[in-house]
């Protein structure tokens, strides 16, 4: 079965910011119902191959692909100061005493020249006074965004089985003395049976 005119362009406009809702209303449905059509939408396979196809379109027109995305959150979750800097302590004889050369230390510190490095893993660079600094995209965000992409860090744990839940949500507060002693007994009984 075909797309209806309107359900293509909410294909089109669910691409621009994956919000069912607001390409909804975009693509012509009622702003009053919207947040129910967009995920209707969204549920209908139809639809969700139709956005697929868009979204392998889009992703072979552009180049941007997730090993793209994955491989430039590598560059700067795995980027390492060395890579942009060389420190070295250079010794200097500054003098004799008695014969005896008297050694100074300086620490160097020299960035690579900029064909030896790699400039996407760099955010900022400033040079003020004769006073050269520069910045590096944020490390740590990028390597929760590739654990995340790993399924490394979740915050959902998932569990089989049957469970049942009778939940009244009354203030126990209210409950009598013996009211709470019946509770208390159902329970004992329940966790006694499991």
């Amino acid at each position: 079965m075909k797309l209806t005119e309107k359900q293509k362009r909410f294909v089109e406009e669910y691409l621009i910011d994956l919000n069912a809702t607001q390409a909804a209303i975009r693509a012509g449905y009622s702003k009053k119902n919207a947040d129910k059509i967009g995920p209707e939408l969204l549920g209908k396979t139809r639809v969700t191959e139709a956005i697929e196809i868009a979204k392998k379109k889009r992703s072979k027109r552009t180049e941007i692909t997730q090993d793209r995305v994955l491989n430039e959150l590598a560059k700067v979750g795995f980027a390492n100061i060395t890579d942009f800097l060389s420190f070295s302590t250079a010794k200097t004889i500054v003098g004799y005493d008695d014969n005896e050369p008297i050694v100074d230390y300086a620490h160097v510190v020299q960035m690579k020249d900029s064909d030896e490095i790699d400039g996407a893993v760099i955010s900022e660079v400033q040079l003020k006074d004769g006073q050269l600094k520069f910045k590096l995209h944020d490390k740590m965000k990028a390597l929760q965004d590739m654990g995340r992409h790993l399924g490394m860090f979740t915050d959902k744990v998932e569990h089989s089985g049957e469970t049942t839940h009778n939940v009244n949500h009354n203030d126990l507060s209210n409950l009598s003395v013996e009211e709470l002693k019946q509770l208390e007994s159902i329970l004992t009984k329940n966790s006694e049976s499991d």
